[in-house]
């Protein structure tokens, strides 16, 4: 989902490729957005090409919201949502959209939680029965029972996805590294093992209460719909859903490096890797579309200066990533190197580093910022082709803007944009100060980046 919601951020920048006489009409997704009494956002979105819908749901709440002591709750609801509601019996919410030819699914990130549902145009109206349901009616048939049998579920997540995959604690060691331990994002969405373990119903049900309410939540529908129908069905299911106290906006949280800290932990791994991770300002603030150009003039492609000095020409790596992970309290830049055998960290960090401060000292060329611009775009079409892509742009805009139409101010950032200010961006953001994480394999310590100290 993140990578999904990132394309979308980037992606409205292709214009900037046209002259002005081929400029192109305002973009633009239309929609009806009305509020019910008990604070529920709900916002609609016609499109009759094909006769199917989605309801897609963002709760305004991810693991930023959590404490130190209590993490992982946001993704452990994630899971407790399909475990059924006052009146849905427990499997019935997959099995009755499966009966209607729908299908479902959810996400989890520090900021949001999303659940979706795709059905055919004619029963819009169950998975919004089921989302008002379990919206107001979870906790009525919430068990200690069904909270631990989900807790192993999440628990063997973590072990799959984190502990026991390749790399795969090398996002816990960063975020714990460059955030302060009270910082939201210091602890993983996924929570540590000691918090899951500890969590009980009561936990549960009060940071259900606190977030799961409709003044802290917008409910996007999109596809072959009538919007006043959508409008009375709204009413019909979520307006007796209680309105729950306000929830307060988190407001930014910027971190700042000092100098470089170089960190090492050997791993299951068969070839050594390299994490290079700076602070850089949050979604939408000046220079994030910048180093999102960045970003793609390093390694966005296998013409990209990292990936085509690193993985062709010197085939000291395997493979080359750099992206700016673009969040709404403050975002980081990466850049991500797996060494080939036989080749240190040492000498890719050193390699990595002179294309970073060619960018520092001359601007990309005018092609490599077009072609950043037009592959951008066409991700943004691909994405805009199925509704429940433009279900969950409308969502998103509406949490990170303030706005569900936002796609023209979002587009003006990437027209603007010149190969100076990739150029300042590098020069502002990408410096010394810095995290950089070597994961070796276990026992080839001497892989890693010189004075290494072992990552907590």
């Amino acid at each position: 989902m993140r990578f999904a919601l990132k394309t979308t951020l980037l992606v409205l920048c292709g214009a900037a490729a046209l002259s002005a006489a081929d400029a192109p009409r305002r973009l633009r997704i239309p929609y009806e957005m009305f509020h019910l009494e008990n604070g529920l956002t709900v916002i609609v979105h016609e499109d009759h090409s094909v006769p199917i819908a989605t309801v897609n749901t963002w709760y305004h709440v991810g693991s930023a919201r959590e404490r130190p002591g209590r993490t992982g709750l946001a993704h452990f609801f994630e899971h407790l949502m399909f475990e059924g509601s006052k009146n849905v019996p427990e499997g019935s919410f997959d099995r009755w959209l499966e009966a209607v030819g729908g299908s479902n699914n959810a996400s989890t990130t520090e900021d949001r939680t999303n659940y979706y549902e795709d059905v055919p145009a004619s029963a819009v109206e169950l998975p919004l029965f089921l989302e008002s349901d379990r919206m107001a009616h979870l906790l009525d048939t919430l068990t200690p029972q069904k909270v631990d049998g989900q807790r192993d579920v999440v628990k063997n997540e973590r072990r799959q996805s984190v502990e026991n995959a390749p790399y795969g604690m090398a996002d816990i060691y960063l975020n714990n590294a460059l955030y302060p331990p009270d910082h939201p994002y210091h602890w993983p969405v996924i929570g540590s093992m000691d918090d899951l373990s500890a969590a009980t119903l009561a936990d549960m049900s009060e940071f259900f209460r606190r977030y799961y309410a409709p003044g802290n939540a917008c409910v996007v529908v999109a596809g072959d719909v009538d919007a006043k129908e959508v409008r009375a069905l709204a009413e019909k299911w979520f307006g007796d859903v209680p309105a729950g106290a306000p929830v307060e906006p988190m407001g930014t949280r910027p971190v700042r490096l000092d100098a470089e800290t170089r960190l090492v932990y050997e791993d299951q791994v068969q070839l050594p890797r390299l994490y290079l991770r700076w602070p850089t300002p949050p979604t939408y603030a000046p220079a994030d579309a910048a180093l999102d150009a960045a970003s793609s003039v390093l390694a966005g492609g296998k013409n990209a200066r990292l990936y085509k000095r690193l993985v062709y020409e010197l085939q000291v790596a395997q493979d080359v990533s750099a992206y700016q992970a673009s969040k709404p309290l403050v975002s980081s830049f990466d850049v991500v190197v797996t060494a080939r055998s036989g080749h240190t960290l040492e000498e890719i960090r050193a390699l990595v580093d002179e294309e970073i401060e060619k960018l520092r000292t001359e601007p990309p060329t005018e092609r490599e910022l077009e072609r950043f611009q037009n592959q951008a775009e066409a991700a943004f079409l691909r994405r805009l082709e199925r509704v429940a892509g433009k279900a969950d742009q409308l969502n998103a805009y509406l949490f990170l803007a303030g706005n569900p139409d936002f796609f023209e101010e979002d587009l003006a950032r990437y027209r603007a944009l010149s190969t100076f200010d990739v150029q300042a961006a590098v020069k502002r953001y990408l410096g010394s100060a810095r995290l950089a994480l070597s994961v070796v394999p276990t026992g080839k310590a001497s892989l890693a980046l010189a004075k290494s100290e072992v990552a907590k």
